[in-house]
């Protein structure tokens, strides 16, 4: 008798209907939702596309063609304007006035450190000077005999 009810039990569960989203082991399978998208995505123009549509927009002479277009390609009016926003900013940016002569040369970084550093040795170096002469003067004045400097400054 228990053979018999495995037997129908699993010819139930092959061609009996059961209830949606009821998988043949008895757990619910997952139902994704097709309308909607887990993150929605931005859309992306490339620059071609942009272009293609700027063109078809500006050859429509017939009163609604733009509006057709727009609705074809799902796009708002807001897009062609920003897109002729950027075609004329880039127009102007290869018609600018280019400054002439020679490029600037790139000077490397480790140079301009070490000009930075030879100049603050040079400041120190012109006070380390100016408090030498200061002592000497004062040595002749208290007639302090500095013979040791004397020697070094030879160099």
């Amino acid at each position: 008798m228990e053979l018999r009810h495995e037997m129908i039990g699993s010819r139930e569960a092959e061609g009996a209907r059961r209830a949606t989203g009821v998988s043949l082991a008895g757990a619910p399978a997952p139902v994704p939702d097709p309308a909607v998208e887990a993150k929605p995505m931005r859309r992306r123009f490339t620059a071609e596309y942009k272009l293609r549509i700027l063109h078809e927009v500006e050859r429509s002479k017939e009163p609604g063609e733009i509006g057709a277009i727009l609705r074809r390609e799902g796009l708002y009016s807001s897009h062609l304007a920003h897109w002729r926003q950027e075609r004329d900013r880039a127009a102007k940016a290869t018609l600018a006035a280019r400054k002439r002569g020679p490029k600037r040369r790139v000077v490397d970084p480790r140079i301009q450190q070490l000009e930075r550093e030879v100049a603050r040795l040079q400041r120190r170096n012109q006070r380390v000077e100016t408090m030498l002469a200061i002592q000497k003067k004062a040595s002749e004045m208290l007639e302090i005999p500095l013979s040791h400097l004397d020697d070094d400054e030879s160099d």
